[in-house]
């Protein structure tokens, strides 16, 4: 039971963060009797006084003035007590007491400060004596044609703009990028950084693109090497690299809430999903376009029906959470859920645009319609989770293997519901009025949100050969047309999206610091022009990812050191202007992966089923995710739960987190053949050879002798051990400190 509530929990965050419940009809407030005249008129000189202000201050704005947030319309009094949040004549049961004294969540004001005790006092009185009015608040408290004009001109909804860099003059601007930076730090008056050390870039390289540190031959070569092309060329040598498509697969694997079962209380596996995974490190090793990547997963089957990549790439449809075990009266309803999930993410992991807060109503914010949804969900109405035998190519040569596909009359994936009459899909998917299947509307005919197609009809992105007698819609490659056609389509907000993801996943904040959300609700632009020339930039090279990595990498903005001063943290705390490059920890992966390579127990196999089994030795990115049994230690490091999209995740300090290191089988276990790998010699030799291999740098005077001082310490207090027994101490110690899991 409490798996099949995590899985519904899904639906509930996405919902709850767009709307609070919703009534399901207007109530009317009663009328006032003779016997409360008097409270009534006392309720009103309090309105008049102070409780009129203090709503029309800190309230109308969001509820009822410029937008009506969370359903709750305060502007009138009958909209108050039609909204549910207020119990007429009872403050002590009423919602909105419960919001403005902080006893429940969000807490209103919202971002804003708490409202006095008095003011609060007030109102709660007003409320008692049944929360009379003098007169609206505001003439008319809907939104109007004008705001939504006003949203439809959303920075993030605009076609894209051809920006030049600015034309400026100093020595530190090595690039485009860094002219939209000096810009903006020039204009504050704050100084950028200097160029990191060449020991931290090699590093810092290496974990951005591989996940995995340098050798300390590779470091030791490039300090070394005084060819001004030889950090170009070492980013090539690592977008070349093919643990390159491994680090940045697990990035998209948490956008596209990635899992091989099926969550919910039966959480099946799905044993041929991993092909996606597969799918995603090949691609990103190919550097295939990323407007082709995007294509593929939503329609690869149609797209390109005879490329096994491109079917394997289909696994993003249905990557999602599913109850295999539905009562009949669940059916229809588990369906509807399947379409949101697949609406909701396409949605957020290619526009960065919460669509799926339109399935009950318009979206409070943006300018999605509840009907630009059901028209979007209905693009999948017959694709369903099915099995395919494709020819997938392997080192030696294509064999047959049995691939999790998202189709339209394929084999489909065996349910437990079958049995009881389970359809999979139905052919039609309706309008529902505030999301309950019990309230279909007319049929839903697919297409996409006006917003965001100039004024074209969805016939325009249709598919212009489609085989005849194929149980194919090719709905789908009308949505993959809309969504990469930077004309008059998607593909601008698409592009900007994409490259936002990158340089967050550069630099620890993307230029919209909410990468999943480029609507309303998400953060600004701290660059626009920036975040502009990218996306364009990216278009007009033929969307290759790897050259727009290059394109960061190669900026004095990313190679700047991570040093900070009292009057550049005090000018910019955050760092959002970027005079910095901004320390990061690794995500789980890159904590244990590191380990394992430092340890010489690494194996490189790629491809292939994942496991379960903790104490495997390949890449964290071949874990099998099973939705109701993760991996413990990668949770320690905020592993997300693979329920919904991630665009950035989480990033915590906790005491478990050092206990780990210090007492996990794993972590002795690397740490033994850490040890067993050190070459012979003294033990300062041995020592600084481990401080090499696991840091990358030298140990410095204090720590060679503290280090020697506690292995000879250790070898008396262990005598069975000796020097050795002290030495795999000292390993386990080096993988402790913040240096090994934080990138400068």
């Amino acid at each position: 039971m409490l798996l099949r509530l995590a899985g519904h929990l899904s639906l509930a965050i996405a919902f709850l963060s767009c709307v609070f419940p919703l009534l399901a009809e207007e109530n009317t407030p009663p009328k006032i009797s003779p016997k409360h005249a008097t409270e009534m008129k006392a309720g009103l000189d309090l309105f008049r006084s102070s409780v009129g202000q203090t709503l029309a201050s800190s309230c109308l704005k969001c509820h009822g003035g410029e937008s009506v947030k969370a359903d709750f319309d305060l502007s009138t009094r009958d909209k108050l007590l039609a909204s549910g949040y207020v119990e007429q004549g009872d403050a002590a049961n009423s919602y909105l007491m419960a919001l403005l004294r902080h006893d429940e969540e969000p807490h209103m004001p919202l971002r804003a400060e708490k409202l006095s005790d008095e003011k609060i006092a007030a109102i709660a009185q007003w409320i008692d004596l049944g929360a009379p009015y003098d007169k609206p608040l505001v003439d008319a408290a809907k939104p109007t044609a004008a705001d939504q004009d006003k949203a439809s001109d959303f920075w993030s909804l605009q076609p894209l703009a051809t920006i030049a860099p600015s034309a400026v003059t100093s020595d530190w601007v090595k690039s485009p990028i860094d002219r939209f930076v000096w810009k903006k730090l020039n204009e504050q008056g704050i100084t950028p950084n200097p160029t990191a050390d060449r020991r931290t870039l090699i590093r810092r390289a290496y974990f951005d693109l591989l996940g995995l540190p340098p050798t300390p031959e590779e470091v030791a070569a490039f300090v070394a090497d005084q060819d001004p092309e030889a950090y170009g060329q070492l980013i090539d040598r690592l977008l070349d690299s093919p643990h390159y498509g491994e680090r940045w697969a697990r990035h998209w694997m948490d956008v596209a809430r990635f899992a091989e079962s099926f969550g919910y209380e039966q959480d099946t596996d799905r044993p041929h999903a991993y092909h996606y995974r597969d799918f995603l490190i090949q691609a990103l090793n190919d550097d295939l376009p990323y407007d082709q990547f995007v294509a593929w997963q939503l329609a690869g089957d149609e797209i390109a029906p005879q490329n096994p990549l491109a079917q394997m790439a289909t696994g993003f449809l249905g990557a999602g959470a599913f109850p295999t075990q539905l009562t009949e009266a669940e059916f229809e309803q588990a369906r509807y859920d399947e379409l949101d999930d697949v609406v909701a993410t396409t949605g957020t992991a290619f526009l960065g645009l919460t669509i799926g807060c339109a399935r009950c109503h318009d979206h409070k914010f943006d300018p999605i319609t509840s009907a630009d949804y059901y028209r979007m969900a209905s693009t999948f109405t017959t694709t369903t989770r099915s099995l395919a035998e494709l020819d997938v190519p392997t080192d030696a040569a294509a064999k047959p293997v049995t691939v999790q596909v998202n189709t339209e009359g394929g084999k489909k994936i065996p349910h437990l519901a079958d049995s009881r009459g389970f359809p999979h899909f139905y052919t039609t998917t309706h309008f529902l009025t505030r999301g309950d299947v019990a309230q279909k509307g007319e049929v839903a005919e697919f297409g996409f949100p006006a917003v965001l197609r100039d004024g074209h009809p969805r016939d325009y992105w249709k598919a212009q050969e489609v085989p005849s007698e194929s149980a194919l819609s090719y709905r789908r490659t009308a949505l993959a047309n809309w969504m990469t056609d930077t004309e008059a389509g998607a593909g601008g907000l698409l592009a900007r999206v994409i490259v936002n993801r990158l340089w967050h996943h550069h630099f620890g904040r993307g230029i919209v610091a909410t990468p999943s959300d480029f609507g309303v609700q998400g953060d600004p632009p701290s660059h626009p022009a920036l975040l502009e020339w990218l996306a364009v930039d990216l278009i007009h090279n033929g969307w290759r990812l790897k050259r727009m990595h290059k394109q960061i990498m190669t900026s004095q903005t990313y190679m700047q050191s991570a040093a900070a001063n009292g009057e550049q943290l005090a000018a910019d705390p955050q760092n959002v202007l970027l005079w910095r490059h901004a320390p990061r920890r690794l995500e789980a992966e890159g904590v244990r992966d590191a380990m394992l390579s430092v340890s010489g127990q690494l194996d490189r196999t790629m491809f292939g089923p994942g496991t379960l089994d903790e104490g495997m030795n390949r890449r964290s990115v071949y874990f099998f995710i099973k939705r109701s049994r993760l991996i413990p230690t990668m949770m320690l490091f905020d592993w997300p739960e693979h329920l919904v999209s991630i665009g950035s995740r989480s990033e915590t300090t906790t005491a478990p987190q050092a206990l780990s290191m210090m007492n996990s089988p794993h972590t002795r276990s690397y740490a033994e053949s850490f040890a067993a790998a050190s070459p012979s010699g003294s033990v300062e030799a041995r020592i600084t050879a481990a401080y090499q291999k696991a840091v990358q740098r030298d140990p410095t005077e204090q720590e060679l002798k503290t280090a020697a001082a506690f292995v000879a310490a250790q070898a008396e207090r262990d005598g069975s051990g000796g020097e050795q027994g002290a030495l795999v101490d000292l390993c386990q110690a080096l993988f402790g400190l913040n240096e090994f899991i934080y990138i400068d």
